[in-house]
């Protein structure tokens, strides 16, 4: 019983920090309209940075600078920010499939980075010898987890309460008109350029808070945490969830991670021992069949976007997935 109460402790964790993510992606693309393929570029600055600011001295790499914990998370987060207002600056001019392109050429030159950069963020062997926050006091144990649990629940509602006034304020209003008709709002004064890159970096903060925490919890981060696949496990999980609505990017979240972990734990159980050499590529398969499913089946996703109703009372348009530009 208690194995399976550490499991769903962990389980719940590891979800509740994707969907800190995914919430980010949501502001990107669900309420913006930004095709961003390079999630896990921001995701991965801000892990890294996280551990190299708050990490122990290593011989080997940059870092050991010993940071008080919440000040290493923020300078993780200001990381994923400023290489989000680098990447913005440069490819948000860019629209549809060439900023999808773009971006997901930054994701894979940022792994490329991290693994052949020894001096700096530790190479193929990754970061290492970062001590854990109150763990002299906790443990190691079930109890740290536990509270590290705490921790990340309550950082993910603190998100998505930001996120959700943020969306019903007249910069969330903005957003959406500019989603739906750029031309238009731009012809009402707005800056649809400056909007739109203040909607980019805020989301890849939050994916950089993301990143932070998922390094924290396990103390590690090498760049096979920062492969291309976690940036289609999260779009999977907003896909499924319903894109422009929050509480889908989390329901989205927990049912796309809980279909990986059980897949995973299937084909290593039941599945013939020459299959499970492809357990990997497998899952990988899952998730593209998914995504093209929900598509196909339902592409507002299980919760769609809900009407936003205006100040004077009235509803505004309901955003529609295939209206996107």
């Amino acid at each position: 019983m208690i194995g399976v109460i550490s499991y769903l402790v962990f389980f719940t964790t590891v979800a509740s920090i994707l969907a800190i993510a995914v919430l980010g992606l949501n502001l990107q693309w669900g309420n913006t309209g930004l095709f961003n393929g390079g999630v896990v570029a921001f995701f991965g600055a801000g892990a890294y940075a996280t551990l190299i600011l708050g990490g122990t001295p290593q011989a080997d790499h940059l870092g050991g600078f010993e940071l008080f914990y919440p000040l290493a998370l923020l300078g993780g987060m200001l990381a994923a920010g400023l290489l989000a207002w680098l990447v913005g600056v440069l490819t948000l001019r860019l629209r549809h499939d060439y900023l999808a392109i773009a971006t997901f050429g930054v994701a894979v030159a940022f792994e490329t980075l991290m693994r052949n950069a020894e001096g700096l963020a530790g190479g193929a062997k990754g970061l290492r010898g970062f001590e854990r926050p109150l763990r002299e006091a906790l443990g190691d144990g079930f109890t740290y987890n536990l509270v590290f649990l705490a921790f990340v629940l309550t950082l993910l509602i603190v998100v998505y309460v930001f996120l959700g006034r943020l969306i019903r304020s007249p910069f969330g209003r903005m957003l959406r008109a500019i989603r739906e008709d750029e031309v238009a709002a731009k012809s009402l004064g707005k800056s649809p350029s400056r909007v739109r890159l203040t909607a980019f970096v805020t989301g890849s903060v939050i994916m950089g808070l993301a990143g932070g925490l998922y390094a924290t919890f396990y103390a590690f981060i090498s760049p096979q945490d920062v492969l291309p696949i976690l940036t289609f496990q999260i779009w999977a999980m907003l896909i499924v969830g319903g894109a422009g609505n929050n509480a889908g990017a989390v329901l989205g979240t927990f049912i796309i991670w809980g279909g990986w972990t059980a897949s995973g734990w299937a084909l290593s159980r039941f599945a013939p021992i020459e299959a499970q050499l492809y357990t990997g590529t497998v899952q990988f398969i899952l998730i593209g069949m998914i995504i093209v499913g929900m598509l196909m089946w339902r592409p507002q996703g299980l919760l769609p976007e809900r009407l936003v109703v205006s100040q004077s009372g009235k509803p505004e348009n309901k955003h529609k997935t295939g209206s996107r530009r």
